[in-house]
């Protein structure tokens, strides 16, 4: 029991959370960029937990996908067992926060939507999820004021206020936890503001929050998949 226990550290949430839960459309200027609407409700879509990439290991190109672009995300981190929660009570079941990318094949996303189709393609591929060391909650008071950034070979690629949000943290949660049960360990990855853009091998990105240093991330790889 005790080797179990140890084994699902929240910190290290990537080992044994299943569900990586990822929000669209949630930066009024994101959606501009990619000429797309405002929506009254949240887009939901999933990755599977094996998308994760740990800080520090490399972000492998999908090799079904000739323009990867890189689109930085808030995630929440799940402390508890989640299940229809209202948005008052919505922030006690959370344990903390992470730094991520959304790594998505938009040329792949693009016929996906030109043929109505699902985004799995796109988004749910191997290291298609890199994210940041584990950040209590504690650390981040209020997770609405935060200061995002990523860089590209050293060059600002994108920056955004979370404030900027459409749909608030609380609201997400609810929202997401009123269709499919929460559990400790999983992630919510909450919308990306403007900048998004393509990434080739061996570029380099950084990412961090402002005034968080631990989220402040090493540069991670950009590498071509090998089978």
């Amino acid at each position: 029991v005790a080797d179990m226990a140890a084994s699902r550290q929240l910190p290290r949430f990537w080992e044994w959370g299943k569900n990586i839960v990822c929000v669209g459309r949630n930066y009024a200027d994101h959606v501009k960029e990619m000429k797309s609407s405002v929506l009254s409700e949240p887009v939901i879509f999933l990755k599977p937990s094996t998308a994760y990439a740990p800080e520090g290991t490399p972000i492998l190109m999908p090799p079904h996908s000739r323009s990867l672009h890189h689109e930085l995300e808030l995630a929440v981190v799940m402390g508890k067992r989640a299940c229809a929660v209202s948005e008052a009570e919505a922030l006690a079941f959370v344990a903390g926060y992470a730094l991520c990318l959304d790594m998505t094949a938009r040329d792949v996303q693009d016929e996906c939507k030109k043929k109505g189709l699902p985004w799995t393609l796109a988004k749910g591929f191997t290291s298609s999820c890199p994210v940041s060391k584990f950040v209590p909650k504690e650390k981040i008071p209020d997770p609405h004021k935060l200061r995002l950034w990523l860089k590209v070979n050293g060059q600002l690629r994108q920056e955004g206020e979370t404030s900027d949000m459409i749909f608030s943290i609380p609201f997400i949660i609810s929202y997401v936890s009123k269709i499919m049960t929460l559990e400790e360990g999983d992630i919510i990855l909450t919308g990306t503001p403007k900048g998004v853009g393509p990434v080739q091998e061996n570029d380099e990105i950084q990412a961090g929050i402002d005034g968080i240093p631990r989220v402040s991330s090493a540069t991670v790889p950009v590498r071509l998949q090998d089978w």
